[in-house]
């Protein structure tokens, strides 16, 4: 569902809950519910909303909606430049090069220009503002991650820490039969933010955050993969912001360090 959408259901006086579409597609499979127009989907969903309440209903908000779209910009500005880069590497003719370079430049222009407009829009916005400075305050979270956590999530703070992770899609999920214990795998959540956090978190295990490298380093002691590590060490920073949004407090070492 786009902005639109849930704005237009709130101004009508209808809570409002986003979810995986794949939960209540697989949810109306559970049921045996196989065929599938548009009021059978809109029982469904019905359905689906009375059975899982774990999500609160979020009022509208103009301004996490106009910063979402901002970070969305950036981060499709992000993969074009990538995808330019990656072109550039190989070779191609002269002036073909030479538009990849006029192309790359203009876009770290518009780049900066998106991130000053998104510095801007949390600095005079108080409850983003409060929030950007609790998650800045972990070692190794920048603005970027404030940013897309504070547009994505905001239900951090208001939920527990196990749907915390599942919003992120970092909870792990049992794939067991009878004797058979198969790995665990994350599944759902929002990717668009967890593909960002994931990097943030990956310096901050393994660089920034001395309580993190240290949960990081134990696990790969342990014989855990790097990615594996990786997502697990997600899954506890998110938790921990989940609890420190909710207290409104910074990021103490001591209080956080994982026993």
């Amino acid at each position: 569902m786009s902005g639109t959408g849930p704005r237009l259901l709130r101004q009508a006086g209808i809570e409002v809950r986003i979810v995986d579409p794949k939960r209540v597609r697989n949810f109306a499979r559970s049921a045996g519910r196989l065929a599938k127009n548009d009021t059978i989907d809109a029982d469904m969903i019905a359905w689906f909303a009375e059975t899982f309440d774990e999500a609160p209903g979020q009022a509208y908000d103009a301004a996490r909606e106009k910063l979402a779209q901002i970070v969305h910009a950036r981060q499709a500005l992000l993969d074009l430049q990538t995808v330019l880069r990656n072109r550039s590497e190989q070779a191609a003719p002269e002036p073909v090069q030479k538009m990849h370079v006029r192309l790359l430049k203009k876009i770290a222009l518009e780049l900066a220009k998106l991130e000053a407009a998104i510095t801007a829009l949390i600095k005079i916005t108080p409850h983003f503002a409060e929030r950007a400075e609790i998650i800045e305050s972990v070692p190794g979270l920048a603005g970027t991650t404030a940013a897309g956590l504070i547009a994505a999530m905001p239900e951090l703070g208001q939920v527990n820490n196990k749907i915390a992770a599942a919003l992120l899609g970092a909870a792990p999920y049992d794939d067991d039969s009878g004797r058979r214990r198969g790995e665990r795998h994350i599944k759902g959540g929002r990717r668009k933010v967890r593909n960002q956090f994931y990097m943030a978190c990956m310096g901050a295990a393994t660089q920034h955050n001395p309580v993190l490298k240290a949960f990081y380093r134990r696990l790969i002691a342990k014989g855990k993969e790097p990615k594996v590590a990786l997502v697990a060490c997600m899954r506890k920073l998110i938790v921990i912001l989940n609890t420190m949004i909710a207290r409104r407090q910074k990021w103490d070492s001591s209080r956080y360090a994982l026993g």
